[in-house]
């Protein structure tokens, strides 16, 4: 199988799978823009030139992402159809007659609606319509379309995601970052809180229908993710795996805040440290974020971070407006013309840290990738005496062309383009990173990081920022870039690979904030 790009999946019991490719470009395959996504039917056994086209063909089916989802029965398909990366219509189409039609389930481009489950002729969806945080609703597939639906598990003040298995769904509900789960059954029964082993985030129980043990996973920024097995009947949970890891988490801590942005809306932030590091303002800090697309930041571990801070290190992530964690509004709150929100929430972010003695301009880092690449290169342009070190990972950092490339125009839900009319392409110009380089100016020590075949976020972005910033750079902060050969946007780099990666890049962020002997001490146990 060939040419299969931003798809999963789907097998229709063991017969065959859906799944979804663009054509090839006449151009660079790597920058040209790929717009029509189609979805298509593979049959076990053949070849794929012989496979079936389901949806996307014709020019009022075109659309930039489609995918299809099976019943566990393999009875029905479910097509998603989107424009942008927020937002999408729904078919239903009966696999058990070849000529069906595809059933209209949901035409609002507006909303977010998906297949959870199905048992018989009665689907599960859901949905954010009418509901931003999302609501679990139930319809009946002969009349899938949303005037028949019937609520089910109702929204509620915090954002809902949703999974099922041993005859249970699993409602798992986002207070403000970490994760409380909920079990109801199928006549809509809520049978209580599931307990968690701390705060953090927890993700799984999903299976078959029969099922009697599921599973799910556990982790926070300060302990290693484990798998617990779970009885749905009994509700217990039992220590399944942990990681052999050289990491003592007891000798960490993790604390929440939340601080007033520019506007006076409150952000939370969560700190991470060893517990005997003391707040004296030269503590070598990063500062993490995103915020766009409505992508939650949770809490999380990670090697490469565990080793920041066993050198001592503060790693702090703010969960900035753009993002998914407050559902929907906060969403729309960091987008298009608010997106100058997200930056002021980052810049608040980091002189919250200064403010309290965390640390200080010149030992504070400033770190994200694609979007969050984006994020760094704004807010470096916009206040570069607030950090020493710059970190901007495959950014979008063009905000007058992104939409040119490969699937950027697909990220007009957030961003808006330069084409939509005057006042936005001077919103867009007002913040761009290439466009709002200044002669003269002191700019923090900066490593763009970015990869040649990152055919997501083309590396042109990343290949002017650095030319203007290295021609206009006042002071003695050098600007590098550093372009991984090989490799593409990040997703499934080599643990070799990245080793490297962050080797320079934690490197240099600590040479550029003064330290410059290597610890004596070595650990030369292997992290995991």
């Amino acid at each position: 199988m060939v040419d299969i790009k931003f798809s999963g999946i789907q097998w229709k019991l063991n017969e065959g799978f859906f799944y979804s490719s663009y054509e090839k470009p006449d151009g660079s395959e790597l920058s040209q823009m790929t717009d029509q996504h189609k979805l298509y039917y593979h049959k076990l056994g053949t070849s794929q030139s012989e496979d079936v086209l389901i949806y996307g063909g014709s020019l009022d089916q075109k659309h930039r992402y489609v995918g299809g989802s099976v019943t566990d029965e393999g009875n029905y398909l479910f097509i998603s159809a989107s424009k942008t990366t927020s937002g999408n219509i729904s078919f239903l189409k009966d696999l058990s007659h070849s000529s069906s039609p595809l059933l209209v389930v949901d035409d609002n481009y507006n909303t977010d609606s998906y297949l959870l489950e199905s048992i018989g002729d009665k689907l599960y969806i859901v949905t954010n319509s009418n509901a931003p945080n999302q609501k679990v609703v139930t319809v009946n597939a002969k009349n899938p379309h949303e005037k028949n639906w019937k609520e089910f598990i109702l929204e509620t003040e915090n954002v809902l995601s949703v999974s099922t298995g041993g005859g249970y769904l699993f409602a798992r509900y986002n207070v403000d970052v970490s994760t409380k789960v909920f079990q109801y059954d199928f006549q809509g029964n809520n049978m209580g809180e599931i307990k968690l082993p701390g705060i953090g985030t927890a993700s799984g129980w999903s299976g078959k229908i029969e099922d009697d043990t599921l599973y799910y996973s556990f982790t926070n920024y300060h302990s290693p993710g484990r798998i617990y097995s779970y009885s749905p009947k009994t509700k217990n949970s039992d220590e399944f795996w942990k990681p052999d890891i050289n990491f003592d988490s007891d000798q960490y801590v993790s604390e929440q805040i939340f601080y007033t942005s520019t506007d006076g809306t409150k952000i939370p932030m969560i700190i991470t440290r060893k517990k005997d590091v003391e707040y004296n303002g030269e503590n070598p800090t990063i500062l993490y974020g995103y915020g766009g697309f409505n992508i939650s930041l949770r809490p999380s571990f990670s090697i490469a971070n565990a080793v920041w801070m066993e050198q001592g290190g503060v790693y702090a992530v703010p969960n900035l407006r753009g993002g998914g964690e407050y559902g929907k509004d906060w969403h729309k709150a960091g987008t298009k013309q608010q997106k100058q929100n997200v930056f002021d929430d980052f810049i608040a972010a980091a002189e919250y840290l200064i403010e309290k003695n965390i640390t200080s301009p010149d030992y504070l880092a400033i770190r994200g990738g694609s979007n969050g690449g984006l994020l760094v290169g704004a807010t470096m342009t916009q206040r570069p005496e607030l950090m020493k070190v710059a970190l901007p990972a495959v950014g979008v950092l063009d905000m007058l062309r992104y939409h040119k490339f490969t699937a950027g125009a697909g990220w007009a839900y957030d961003y808006g383009t330069s084409e939509d009319s005057k006042e936005m392409f001077e919103y867009l110009k007002g913040y761009s990173p290439v466009h709002n380089v200044t002669n003269g100016t002191n700019y923090p020590a900066t490593l763009i990081t970015t990869a040649d075949h990152d055919d997501r976020v083309v590396p042109a972005h990343s290949f002017k920022f650095a030319a203007e910033l290295q021609e206009k750079q006042n002071g003695e902060n050098p600007v590098l870039i550093r372009v991984e050969t090989k490799a593409g946007h990040g997703s499934g780099t080599p643990v070799s690979k990245r080793i490297e990666q962050y080797s320079d890049i934690f490197g240099f962020t600590l040479f550029n904030m003064g330290f410059k002997i290597l610890p004596e001490e070595v650990n030369n146990k292997i992290k995991g």
